[in-house]
């Protein structure tokens, strides 16, 4: 209790000290939510993007047929779709959309706006990095590969408010699919007249050219400093949107992200340093939900001498997770030793592996490198972060401690670091990876041959034979049996080496309400509000 006045008596103190009343408090006069975004987005486009700054934008400014339950649950409720009926099988689903459902521009939405979105994410030149999620439709996967042409995916519009899709294989889960932003439907003649189907300038984007379905329209966008969003007054549901606007801040300095929220400039974190988060433990403001996502090393397959098994079990056995959970990141993370993480419920995970010295010591000798002796120095790629640098830097202590092998840490802008991930133009990269939709499928498809997101260059028949058995299913006890295979395979591998599995530290202003634990860390924001 006593701490609890000390906060909100030093709350006053800065108040004052900044000359009174502070931006939130006037934002939330206004109605607008200021956000720090952690970084500046790679891109807005629902088809292109494939990171976390991204979909915080997307979900801002685009609705898909179904949303997420704002309480966190694996059940949906209707978007753009008022209802929806599919055969006892689960495999033909039909659609019906809102008569009221239009564009930011006046346009009526139609069900060949969808068939255009996910045309357009399967084209193959537009070159999406998530493309595979789409292969749930009948045919998909042959048109994404050149197979075959767009009359074989089972997509189908009986008229402007009914859409039809028959899927590749029965699944229940079709409706937590489509929460995923990949789905989201796209305003075709905008895109026609900015570069087409399979342009990826980004021209369609701009603020006063983006034509969105979402609560909010674009309205600002200055390249890392701001990105602001408006009420979008065409929105079906506008009178159930409580806030004005939202404005996104890509401060990638995680301490001065916080003194940013402290001294009254954000309402809302996008994390908060590790360093700081013992003193937190107590105050109101601090939130630690539990994320379905997992922090893992990447390793390049075609390097020597990671192309050694042996060598990657060593690497791993040297990593005292429990310790970089507890003493570094501190965050209520979990130790991992598979890629799917604990928000699943009835999936058995793979635990975080003990730390074993003595037996990585003796791998790394089996492999020609005793003592850590000959061993090629190489460096942990990461993206601009405090949290990624203390990480890595522990793991560098403890592999330098236990293995005798000295390893750099080298950072570049999220951009970069993402291109350089996808051009494989590294040893070992980290990597975070939260679960597009409520499943342990999207976990697992990103390690399969060939997925664009599977920067190890990992192959295994075996591995992707599970994977396929699990997407033809429709039993969900019979699905996790497979991915928990699949998931072991990854774990004797190595293609990666899991670290933890997520929480996401924030620090929240007490009056935004609505901001409720999400397991995807997908907040809709037309059920936010602000409360004095």
């Amino acid at each position: 209790m006593h701490r609890r006045i000390w906060i909100v008596a030093c709350s006053i103190l800065l108040a004052a000290c900044s000359g009174g009343e502070r931006e939130t408090d006037r934002a939330i006069e206004e109605g607008v939510l200021l956000i720090g975004n952690g970084t500046e987005p790679k891109t807005i486009d629902p088809q292109i993007a494939s990171g976390v700054p991204e979909r915080n934008i997307i979900s801002a400014l685009f609705e898909g047929l179904v949303i997420t339950d704002p309480k966190g649950s694996e059940a949906v409720l209707p978007g753009v779709a008022q209802s929806w009926e599919h055969d006892d099988e689960a495999r033909v689903w039909t659609f019906h959309l809102r008569p009221g459902a239009r564009w930011s521009n006046g346009d009526r939405v139609t069900a060949q706006d969808f068939a255009y979105g996910w045309r357009r994410a399967l084209t193959p030149a537009l070159g999406f990095e998530l493309v595979e999620t789409l292969y749930v439709i009948k045919g998909a996967e042959a048109f994404n590969l050149g197979k075959s042409g767009w009359d074989g995916v089972g997509v189908a519009t009986p008229d402007s408010r009914t859409l039809v899709v028959t899927l590749a294989n029965p699944t229940p889960q079709f409706l937590q699919m489509l929460t995923f932003y990949a789905f989201n439907p796209v305003h075709r003649a905008t895109i026609e007249a900015n570069g087409g189907i399979a342009d990826r300038s980004g021209r369609w984007l701009a603020p006063g050219t983006l034509v969105g379905n979402g609560p909010f329209v674009l309205t600002k966008w200055q390249t890392n400093q701001l990105i602001e969003v408006r009420k979008n007054a065409q929105y079906w549901d506008a009178e159930s949107v409580a806030l004005n606007a939202i404005r996104f801040f890509p401060i990638e300095n995680e301490t001065t992200e916080e003194k940013s929220f402290l001294s009254g400039r954000l309402h809302l974190t996008s994390t908060v340093p590790a360093n700081k988060l013992p003193g937190y433990a107590d105050d109101p403001r601090f939130r630690a939900d539990p994320l379905a996502g997992t922090y893992f090393y990447s390793i390049n397959l075609s390097r020597k001498p990671l192309n050694d098994r042996r060598v990657r079990e060593a690497l791993s056995l040297a990593i005292d997770r429990r310790a970089i959970v507890e003493r570094v990141t501190q965050g209520g993370q979990t130790p991992a030793g598979g890629l799917v993480p604990l928000a699943f419920k009835d999936y058995r995970q793979v635990p975080g592996p003990a730390p074993d010295p003595e037996r990585a010591r003796a791998l790394l000798a089996e492999a020609g490198f005793p003592g850590g002796k000959g061993f090629p120095r190489f460096e942990i790629l990461i993206n601009t972060s405090e949290g990624h640098r203390k990480i890595a830097e522990a793991i560098q202590a403890m592999w330098r401690r236990e293995l005798g092998i000295d390893v750099g840490i080298y950072n570049q802008e999220w951009k970069v670091y993402l291109d350089t991930r996808q051009n494989r133009d590294f040893t070992i990269a980290r990597m975070g990876w939260v679960a597009p939709y409520l499943d342990p499928l999207p976990m697992l498809e990103v390690m399969t041959t060939g997925n664009p997101n599977n920067d190890s260059g990992y192959s295994s028949p075996q591995f992707d034979a599970l994977i396929d058995r699990s997407r033809s299913a429709g039993d969900k006890t019979a699905r996790y049996r497979l991915m928990e295979q699949a998931d072991r395979i990854l774990a004797r591998d190595l293609p990666i080496i899991p670290i933890y599995w997520y929480t996401e530290p924030r620090l929240i202003d007490p009056r935004l309400k609505g901001w409720d634990p999400q397991p995807r860390g997908v907040h809709p924001y037309k059920f936010l509000s602000f409360e004095d």
